[in-house]
């Protein structure tokens, strides 16, 4: 699997890392889900570089000029709730993009024990045969959630390409994913973190991005 940090390279999305971390600034709900956004617009253009294009022939007023257009239909999947505004980032640069809808949740075993299982309850996805699948989620924890959003997309086809972008992944998830996804998966993470706590919040992470996102759920 390759792994493109972005954080190794500063930029502007160094910034907006900085304000969704900041305990300060976080708990603004619009400039959080803004920067989400924004990240997810920055990394799509990146991740755009990869994809095949062919050359169009365009009319122009004073002639012809040869463009480029994306020669692959990409399907743009993300994990329910927190993957929204980032996917909505990801959705501005890739506008013509087909979209999937995974919702995927901790359930927790029983009070007070940190253990959970990882359960999908609703998929709404186009047939991903031979396309290009980018499967969006800021935050990638244990990977679970991840591996098996993408098996439930994997009843909709068999995709040629698979990309996986995240804002921030633990070290942990990291591991795991690129042992149970396709060895030719590209990984885009906006920082890696080096661990995760007893409960599988990544550490130093933000936090939990739904509820900073949509409010705290009940």
């Amino acid at each position: 699997m390759e792994i493109i940090n972005l954080a190794e390279t500063p930029s502007i999305v160094s910034r907006y890392m900085r304000e969704l971390r900041d305990v300060t600034i976080q708990h603004d709900p619009l400039r959080f889900r803004e920067n989400l956004e924004r990240i997810g617009e920055a990394m799509a253009y990146e991740l755009s570089k990869r994809l095949p294009y062919r050359d169009e022939t365009v009319q122009t007023p004073l002639g012809q000029a040869v463009c480029q257009e994306p020669d692959t239909t990409v399907v743009l999947a993300t994990i329910l709730r927190a993957g929204l505004p980032f996917h909505s980032g990801y959705l501005k640069m890739l506008d013509r993009a087909e979209n999937a809808f995974v919702s995927a949740y901790r359930r927790y075993r029983e009070k007070g024990d940190p253990g959970f299982d990882v359960v999908i309850e609703y998929l709404a996805s186009p047939r991903i045969d031979g396309k290009t699948l980018v499967i969006v989620d800021p935050m990638l924890a244990t990977g679970a959630s991840m591996e098996l959003g993408y098996r439930a997309l994997l009843t909709k086809g068999t995709p040629a390409r698979v990309h996986v972008a995240c804002v921030i992944a633990s070290q942990q998830a990291v591991d795991y994913i690129s042992r149970v996804l396709p060895d030719d998966t590209v990984l885009w993470c906006a920082a890696i973190d080096p661990e995760i706590n007893d409960h599988s919040y990544i550490v130093p992470g933000l936090g939990d991005a739904g509820d900073l996102a949509f409010g705290e759920k009940e």
